[in-house]
């Protein structure tokens, strides 16, 4: 019988090694797998490379793995926000390392890992440092730049609902980079607030179907309110 659920957060995320190459959902809080990165932090993992939309808000999630000193480098699109102080902090005192990603091209190349593409063309970052010691090429008398696929051992996401296979369903804007990202991680590992029963999730729906999936486990984290539609 295949069961992919998982008893607790510690449980789900056990086996994460140093070193590890982790992908986190989020667009911000939104679609944030909080409670999966503070069990990260409770792992002591260390040295890792985290790839994600931004680098963390406040002291919560990305920001508290990033206090832990657990994070060697962050590959993001937003490093800096206002409430981005954890990093600014760490990234200024040349504790992390940093590699800027346009948000397209961060999306793009985390689908090409997903989707068995050897790397791509993209017009954007053409001229500007992005493209140093990359590739260009000009086709159709538009220059371009190629970008390689990230590749990723863990991906921790967040969705609404799963079931024992590992089929997802998201929540409006919070599914963000969630389905990207568990294609593109040897092991993807899913928060979910709710664990159904085969066959509860119309297969219509059902964004992230079981074959990308790993490991699930039930946190109960969302407060669904007219003020946090998406989280």
């Amino acid at each position: 019988m295949i069961n992919k659920t998982f008893e607790s957060v510690a449980a789900a995320v056990e086996g994460i090694a140093d070193g590890s190459v982790i992908m986190v959902g989020g667009f911000g809080t939104a679609g944030m797998p909080s409670e999966l990165v503070d069990g990260v932090i409770a792992t002591g993992a260390r040295d890792l490379t985290i790839i994600s939309n931004n680098a963390g808000n406040g002291d919560l999630g990305l920001a508290a793995l990033l206090k832990a000193g657990s994070v060697r480098k962050v590959i993001c699109s937003f490093p800096r926000q206002s409430d981005s102080y954890v990093f600014d902090a760490l990234y200024r005192a040349g504790k992390v390392e940093l590699e800027v990603v346009p948000q397209g091209n961060l999306a793009e190349r985390i689908r090409a890992a997903g989707s068995g593409i050897g790397a791509f063309f993209s017009p954007t970052g053409f001229g500007t440092l992005l493209a140093e010691g990359k590739e260009t090429r000009v086709i159709d008398g538009r220059n371009y730049v190629l970008e390689m696929p990230l590749h990723a051992d863990v991906a921790l996401i967040k969705a609404y609902k799963g079931d024992r296979w590992g089929n997802l369903v998201y929540r409006k804007a919070a599914r963000n980079f969630g389905p990207i990202m568990a294609m593109a991680a040897k092991t993807a590992i899913a928060q979910v607030n709710e664990i159904v029963e085969l066959g509860e999730l119309d297969p219509e729906h059902i964004i992230t179907p079981g074959i990308f999936v790993q490991r699930v486990v039930a946190v109960q984290s969302y407060a669904i309110s007219s003020s946090a539609k998406a989280v």
